[in-house]
């Protein structure tokens, strides 16, 4: 990659009493180079401003340049924030698996919804999941140089002729190759295997979890763990594809396969080694299992034992409940279907304080044309049809994550404030467990500051 394709990082905040503050760094400069050298991403920015004398080029908003140098101590971070991680622009995909959820958008939504993301900096920097298959053999030098690890990848099959009718790309047969790849450099990956009925089920999700478990061995497991999700479909998805959903038949069948898979690979690892995704259980209308088994949540990003996790947190908090709340208040909560029998013992417990009343809503999305929804999932169109015209008490408690992150707009591009309009009903946005008892227990004139 050369300099002339990296564009100088543009500066979005400065923290207040940091190094960069001191000097005098402001919001809207940019950062050219550090020491000589001209930052691809966060990655080269981080390792570069580990040493103890800077000599930094930046351009101010005026598009003057200045030269600073800077003595610190090793390892001291700067305080500076950017517009983005990525200096050089991203590593998109170049794979068509007919399950992307970019695919199953409606068009006409903002751009940053189709950007289809394979980069592997993110995967290191923010967990994001990618496939390995657009990576020259400079980036694996890097990754290797770096020791980017652990990185996040979608793996979904072992076997290359399946794994290639799955990404539609040819190079995605190496999967096996790349591991052991990992496994030389001693670099490790966390991996996920979206299951598609038909496809990459039965014998070859056993043939691929055992290929995965293989590689979690010596003291580096090349494969610290692996997920096995449900695909999930939308009504927007190209009508040639051939998906099909996932049944409770076969989420069923997944759960006993993958379970009977964990109790051997527990007995030779000491670990399950591969999870399964909470929704295989809602889908299958079974309970979940214990929080023990989840050790120490290393698939959590994927919602493998997120509700366990949030059930123990709730716990945890509504020990500070009151016994009564006044003047009395009564507010909808809306969730997506998929956690409504997983959420009772979170409702029965809120509707045990006097004087309070929470009335949970679970809601399938008619926007995506789903049945079972999650709560993430959920559009203010859903919200919309789904609320009018019902009385909605002192207002609506809307969990955050239905909305674009530091920003008020559901996958819809409708707002809060649009919803609240057309509901004429205020929405309390509470973000886990902490906002939603503590807007719950406060009065609506309180929750509204």
């Amino acid at each position: 990659m050369s300099d002339a394709a990296i564009k100088p990082a543009l500066i979005t905040r400065v923290l207040p009493d940091s190094i960069a503050a001191e000097i005098g760094f402001e919001q809207g400069d940019r950062l050219v180079s550090i020491n000589g050298q001209a930052p691809r991403d966060l990655i080269d920015y981080q390792f570069l401003c580990a040493d103890e004398v800077l000599e930094l080029e930046v351009l101010d908003a005026a598009g003057k340049t200045h030269q600073i140098e800077i003595e610190k101590d090793y390892d001291e971070d700067l305080g500076l924030e950017f517009e983005s991680a990525l200096f050089d622009g991203l590593i998109q995909c170049n794979n068509r698996c007919p399950f992307c959820f970019i695919d199953q958008q409606p068009p006409g939504m903002r751009q940053t919804l189709y950007l289809k993301d394979d980069d592997y900096r993110l995967s290191f920097l923010y967990g994001s999941y990618l496939t390995l298959t657009n990576l020259p053999q400079r980036e694996w030098d890097r990754i290797a140089q770096l020791r980017l690890s652990p990185l996040y990848v979608s793996v979904h099959a072992t076997e290359p002729e399946v794994r290639i009718r799955l990404l539609k790309n040819h190079r995605a047969g190496q999967i096996l190759d790349q591991l052991r790849w990992f496994q030389k450099n001693r670099l490790q990956i966390h991996a996920q295997v979206v299951v598609c009925p038909g496809i990459n089920d039965g014998v070859h999700l056993e043939q691929t979890l055992r290929d995965l478990a293989s590689f979690h061995t010596g003291d580096i497991p090349a494969l610290a763990s692996a997920a096995v999700v449900p695909v999930g479909l939308t009504r927007f998805r190209p009508a040639e594809d051939e998906l099909i959903p996932v049944t409770p038949e076969h989420a069923r069948r997944a759960i006993a396969q993958v379970q009977a898979l964990q109790a051997e690979f527990r007995a030779k690892f000491g670990s399950n080694v591969v999870w399964l995704a909470d929704e295989w259980f809602l889908i299958a209308g079974q309970d979940l299992p214990p929080e023990s088994h989840y050790e120490d949540y290393p698939q959590i990003g994927n919602g493998v034992g997120s509700i366990r996790q949030f059930l123990k947190q709730f716990k945890i908090a509504a020990r500070q409940l009151p016994k009564s709340v006044s003047p009395p208040r009564r507010w909808v909560w809306v969730v997506g279907n998929a956690v409504e029998r997983a959420f009772q013992p979170i409702l029965k417990r809120l509707n045990e304080v006097d004087g309070l009343t929470v009335e949970m809503v679970a809601l399938r999305s008619d926007y995506w044309g789903q049945s079972i929804t999650v709560t993430g999932l959920l559009t203010g169109h859903d919200l919309a049809l789904a609320l009018a015209g019902r009385d909605l008490g002192d207002g609506v408690l809307l969990p955050s994550l239905m909305l674009k992150h530091g920003d008020t707009r559901f996958l819809d591009d409708t707002t809060v404030a649009d919803l609240e309009k057309r509901l004429k009903t205020p929405i309390y946005v509470v973000s886990g467990i902490e906002g939603l008892l503590e807007t719950a227990v406060q009065s609506p004139v309180l929750a509204a500051r």
